[in-house]
């Protein structure tokens, strides 16, 4: 079996999932292969996701789109860019109905796996804390990690999770997306 085949039928987090106020079973949403010149890193798919099982299929991913300037063709061509999370599974929502966090296991096990078969990525883009302490080893705070771009780039761009949730970041950030994205666009531009 390929490490593709691996991932689609890993079952790891079944009883994880189970025990989650979702109740709902794995379902490893797998978007890449070995041509990949651009890996976008992510946290996990939410539920959405984890229905259309395409990663991105929600209004984050119309957000991620319009920062990287790219349409849904491009964004969704595996040959030219992979879109690896944390974690490949829908970890679920808690008591509360808030994000459960990529279960490390998911990172432990496939992760290090991934990247080797990737190979040498000219363009990395950690998507959420929990990508970017994976591809950069930033121990800080989200906002430390993304100003400190400059120092990654022009091959990694730390990024905030484009989700709703980070609206008010965004605001309070206005250098995010007047200096960073418009290097990364044209970051992208260049490669593809």
């Amino acid at each position: 079996m390929s490490l593709i085949e691996d991932i689609t039928s890993c079952r790891l987090c079944a009883e994880r999932f189970a025990a989650t106020a979702t109740h709902h079973a794995p379902r490893p949403v797998v978007w890449f292969r070995p041509s990949a010149r651009i890996l976008i890193a992510g946290q996990a798919p939410g539920a959405r996701v984890h229905e259309s099982g395409r990663p991105f299929t929600d209004p984050s991913g119309d957000r991620l789109r319009a920062w990287l300037g790219l349409d849904e063709a491009v964004f969704y061509d595996r040959d030219r860019i992979a879109i690896v999370p944390m974690g490949f599974c829908f970890p679920g929502y808690d008591a509360k109905g808030s994000d459960i966090p990529p279960p490390a296991l998911c990172r432990d096990t496939w992760h290090d796996r991934v990247m080797e078969e990737l190979g040498e990525l000219e363009l990395i883009l950690p998507v959420g804390l929990h990508a970017i302490r994976y591809h950069t080893g930033h121990k800080g705070a989200l906002t430390e990690a993304v100003q400190n771009w400059r120092a990654h780039a022009p091959r990694l761009y730390p990024l905030p999770h484009p989700s709703w949730r980070n609206t008010a970041w965004l605001r309070k950030n206005p250098w995010f997306e007047a200096e960073l994205l418009p290097e990364l666009r044209a970051r992208i531009r260049d490669l593809l």
